[in-house]
C-alpha cells in the first residue's frame, strides 16, 4: 500500500497491536483533555493552572494533526469533511483555530472531544471484539448518558458560570444540575440566570425525555429476546447465544448440541 493509504489504515484499524496502540492513546487524550478542563473550574495553584493549559494545548495540537492526517488519507475528501466524526474532530480543535480571538463560550467546543468516543464502541473496538450485541447496546446505552450529561454540564458551566458563579462555581455543580434536570427531578436551588442557560435546560428536559428512554427500551427489547434463547456454544464459530429450536448456527451453519436455556 501506499503510504498514504497505510496511515489512513492504522488510522481507521483496531485489529493490529499499532491500530490499537493510535486508538488507544487518542481515546486517552479525549478523557485526559476532559479531566484537564474539569480541574480547571476549581480553584488550582497558578504553577499547576499554567502547566495544565500548557498540557491540554499540546493535546489540541495532536488532535489538529490528526485531523489533517485523517483527511490527508482519506480518498473522498470532500465526503469526509462533512462526515459525522469528521464534524465532531473539527469542533474538537475549533478552540485553537480560532484562539486568537478572545471568545470565552468558543471553549465549550472542546467538550465535543467526548463524542469521539463513539467511534470506538462500533463493532471491533480497541479492546476487542464485542461479540454480544446486548453487551454493544449496553455499552452504547452507558457511553451516550455520560456523553450527554459531560457534554450539557460543559455547555452550562461555561454559560452560567460568569454571570451565576455562586451556583455554578464548579464542574460538579454543573452535573449537578445536568442531571437533575434531565430526570425532570428539578430543584429551585440552582436555575439557570441567562437566556442560553435557559435554552439549553430546555434542551436538556427534551433530550431527558427522548433520547433516554429510547436507549432503555433497545436495552429491554434484547433482554426480552434473550430470554427466548439457549446457551448453545457453536463448535465452529463459538457463538453462544441461539433460539431455542435452533438446530444449525445462525452465524456459520454448524450443527449445534442441544443447549441450556437462559435465565
Amino acid at each position: 500500500m501506499s503510504l498514504r493509504k497505510t496511515v489512513n489504515f492504522y488510522l481507521e484499524d483496531t485489529e493490529t497491536p499499532l491500530g490499537k496502540a493510535i486508538n488507544l492513546i487518542i481515546t486517552g487524550l479525549v478523557l485526559l483533555s476532559s479531566a484537564i478542563f474539569v480541574a480547571e473550574t476549581y480553584s488550582l495553584p497558578e504553577g499547576v493552572r499554567s502547566r495544565l493549559e500548557l498540557l491540554d494545548t499540546f493535546i489540541l495540537w495532536v488532535f489538529a494533526i490528526e485531523y489533517l492526517v485523517r483527511w490527508w488519507g482519506t480518498d473522498n475528501k470532500i465526503k469526509h469533511v462533512f462526515s459525522l466524526y469528521s464534524i465532531i474532530d473539527l469542533l474538537a480543535i475549533l478552540p485553537l483555530l480560532i484562539g486568537t480571538f478572545d471568545i470565552q463560550f468558543i471553549r465549550v467546543f472542546r467538550w465535543f472531544r467526548v463524542l469521539r468516543l463513539l467511534r470506538f464502541i462500533e463493532g471491533k473496538t480497541i479492546f476487542g471484539y464485542v461479540s454480544s450485541e446486548d453487551s454493544r447496546i449496553f455499552a452504547r446505552i452507558l457511553l451516550t448518558l455520560f456523553i450527554i450529561i459531560f457534554v450539557f454540564s460543559g455547555l452550562i458551566y461555561q454559560t452560567e458560570h460568569s454571570r451565576n458563579p455562586e451556583k455554578f462555581g464548579t464542574f460538579l455543580d454543573a452535573v449537578y444540575f445536568a442531571v437533575a434536570t434531565m430526570t425532570t427531578v428539578r430543584y429551585d436551588d440552582v436555575t439557570p440566570a441567562t437566556e442560553m442557560g435557559r435554552f439549553l435546560t430546555i434542551l436538556m428536559i427534551l433530550t431527558g425525555i427522548a433520547l433516554i428512554p429510547w436507549q432503555l427500551g433497545d436495552l429491554i427489547k434484547r433482554l426480552v429476546k434473550t430470554t427466548n434463547k439457549v446457551e448453545t456454544i457453536c463448535p465452529g464459530c463459538n457463538l453462544a447465544y441461539h433460539d431455542e429450536d435452533a438446530q444449525f448456527c445462525k452465524s456459520c451453519g454448524t450443527k449445534l448440541e442441544k443447549g441450556r436455556p437462559l435465565i
